[in-house]
């Protein structure tokens, strides 16, 4: 149970919502969920996206889950093909996979960046591989001239899951989801910009932006690339003769009220990315000459957008535990500290598919075509990592707040031991 104390401790995320997502969404109300002069809601939001990331094509969709999907088909992925993806992250990168009826195939990550090991990926490389998912994990931005330089070589697709990296850079200075053949983001609630649900898309390539909107729209034949450019006359469609679909496809299409919302939320994008940066930099201020807890790396002109702060710990040197470390950061007034997902391939899930081909354990043979897909499995620097790693909140809206999150992760330290 709550105590009033602890609710009027943890602040409200209302602040986040008080830039124009209600006046849009009133503007849309108010016209019966018909667009405006100014077009749709989802037209507007993925105008103004692509601006924003200064690409020629950005699709909606109802989660960036589905995103993940959408562009995996739109890839050629099928049943056979192989998809490398890290293990340390979120099962979606795994599951999406399997949704496409491909084989994940996982690559270690890098033991300070924490993101995908290009090296790795190197040695995973097989006549069947079809894509790289580069998941650019906690904010942290991957190696991406390197896993360019892998993909042209072999000829494969790289996906890039910017589900926690919103305004990101590599080292070159390239904004995350820019730089692979798409770019996937999730609007869901924890994220830089949310709308409770939703995702998007974005990438240069009409040839794949038109296969990812139709893939998520049922495959209707008059789908395009360019929302705008989507006509179709009623008296030609109202034909008993008109045939709809051209393509197979999903309903992963994005409500005109989360749009309206979405479009809102964009407008203070820059905001809320600067606010994350701002407290991951008072942590990094206290985390300096500690030397049981060591962040997320970030080198040359590379922007973390820190979806969280990232931190390895390694207080079992100094003999404390990952939970007391956590238990007192918490006492001390420290917002609640993330664990790292389970790694992808020990969740019982993949277990599941991979022992027995099944999708639940009370259907046989949904599966059957990945069966076996963890044999032989090994991600050293993965699995030493999970365990250790600390996630800190990073979405805290005011000074004091920040400062408030940064003195209580300096009194922890000092309790146990700064060296």
């Amino acid at each position: 149970m709550i105590s009033q104390n602890q609710m009027k401790k943890t602040p409200s995320n209302a602040w986040r919502f008080k830039g124009n997502e209600l006046k849009y969404v009133k503007e849309l109300l108010d016209k019966g969920l018909a667009g405006g002069p100014k077009g749709s809601m989802n037209a507007r939001l993925e105008d103004a996206f692509a601006k924003r990331f200064g690409v020629k094509y950005a699709i909606t969709s109802n989660s960036g889950t589905s995103t993940l999907h959408q562009a995996l088909m739109a890839f050629g992925v099928k049943p056979g093909d192989e998809v490398i993806t890290p293990p340390l992250g979120p099962f979606m990168c795994t599951s999406t996979i399997l949704h496409a009826g491909a084989t994940p195939v996982y690559a270690d990550v890098d033991q300070e960046t924490f993101t995908i090991d290009p090296k790795d990926i190197e040695k995973k490389i097989t006549p069947r591989t079809k894509a790289i998912f580069a998941v650019h994990t906690y904010g942290g931005v991957c190696d991406m001239e390197a896993i360019m330089g892998i993909a042209k070589k072999h000829g494969i697709y790289v996906l890039e899951d910017c589900a926690e990296c919103f305004l990101g850079k590599d080292r070159q200075g390239r904004l995350a989801g820019t730089i692979g053949h798409a770019g996937s983001f999730s609007f869901q609630a924890t994220k830089h910009m949310t709308t409770g649900d939703g995702g998007m898309l974005i990438t240069n390539d009409e040839g794949l932006a038109l296969r990812m909107r139709k893939f998520g729209n049922h495959g209707f034949k008059n789908t395009a690339a360019d929302r705008r450019t989507v006509k179709a006359m009623k008296d030609v469609v109202q034909d008993p003769a008109y045939l709809r679909h051209d393509g197979f496809g999903y309903n992963y299409r994005f409500s005109e009220i989360l749009a309206a919302v979405g479009l809102g939320q964009l407008e203070q994008l820059d905001t809320f990315v600067e606010k994350r940066i701002a407290m991951a930099d008072e942590y990094l201020k206290v985390l300096k000459g500690c030397s049981w807890l060591k962040p997320q790396k970030v080198t040359g002109r590379e922007v973390n957008s820190y979806f969280t702060l990232a931190v390895l710990f390694e207080g079992e040197k100094k003999g404390i535990s990952w939970h007391d470390f956590r238990k007192k950061f918490m006492e001390l007034g420290g917002d609640s500290v993330y664990a790292a997902w389970a790694l992808a391939y020990r969740e019982p899930t993949s277990a599941l598919v991979s022992g027995k081909g099944r999708f639940f354990d009370d259907i046989p043979d949904q599966g059957m075509h990945v069966k076996g897909f963890l044999k032989d499995v090994k991600c050293p620097v993965a699995e030493h990592l999970q365990p250790r790693m600390l996630q800190f909140t990073t979405n805290q809206n005011t000074a004091a707040e920040r400062k408030s999150q940064a003195t209580a992760l300096k009194k922890t330290i000092e309790f146990f031991g700064k060296k």
